[in-house]
């Protein structure tokens, strides 16, 4: 599968460290389809669909995360966001949280295979994680709904941690049924950025969370 070629095609000319982001993204995402015959990560797997739902979709906020010095992932579940932006911003600490040993392993398996010197991983809870440390930003793509995301999340925020989630069309509405918990938090929502997929693949919104 030419990962690579797609990758050259969808990611944008101007984004950091592009050359490596390329190249080792492709090799992550091939570690994926090869694990996927034994564990459930994704059910995407075409080329042209994996470089953008996975891999571009990572890296377009990828300024929002400029400057910080620790970055925890919640639930990476194979590897995304962190892997990629982890390439992208190789001066930034990364860990990946995931509570499901199994792929925990493998995104262990595939960080040794890229031989990420900035990533961490950790197969625990990420509310686990932040009672011990407060990282300069917690993010997720596939995590909670804001309400349960803001009661997992709000006591490592409170203390100073800011939380960048990846959320879809129905951002508005999560927002809206998130006040009561933002309200206890004594937490601020706000849109970080939006952004439209490449071929109609959807849009996304990064909601980021703060004191």
């Amino acid at each position: 599968m030419d990962f690579e070629h797609e990758l050259n095609q969808v990611l944008p000319a101007d984004i950091p460290n592009r050359e490596v982001l390329v190249s080792k993204a492709a090799r992550h995402l091939a570690l994926i389809v090869e694990a996927n015959q034994f564990l459930n990560l994704t059910r995407i797997v075409s080329p042209r669909e994996a470089a953008i739902k996975h891999v571009l979709d990572s890296v377009l906020p990828w300024r929002l995360f400029a400057g910080a010095k620790h970055v925890v992932d919640a639930g990476t579940g194979a590897g995304f966001p962190g892997i990629p932006l982890a390439l992208v911003l190789p001066d930034t600490r990364f860990t990946l949280a995931e509570s499901i040993q199994k792929k925990a392993r493998f995104v262990e398996t595939a960080v040794a295979a890229l031989e990420l010197s900035n990533v961490t991983v950790a197969a625990r809870r990420v509310e686990e994680l932040t009672r011990e440390e407060w990282p300069d930003i917690v993010t997720a793509r596939a995590f909670a709904p804001l309400p349960r995301a803001l009661e997992l999340l709000g006591p490592a925020i409170r203390k100073g941690t800011r939380a960048l989630l990846y959320k879809g069309p129905d951002v508005d509405r999560e927002i809206a049924e998130a006040e009561r918990e933002s309200k206890k938090f004594r937490l601020r929502i706000g849109i970080g950025t939006r952004f439209a997929l490449p071929d109609d693949m959807g849009s996304r919104t990064i909601v980021e969370i703060g004191i």
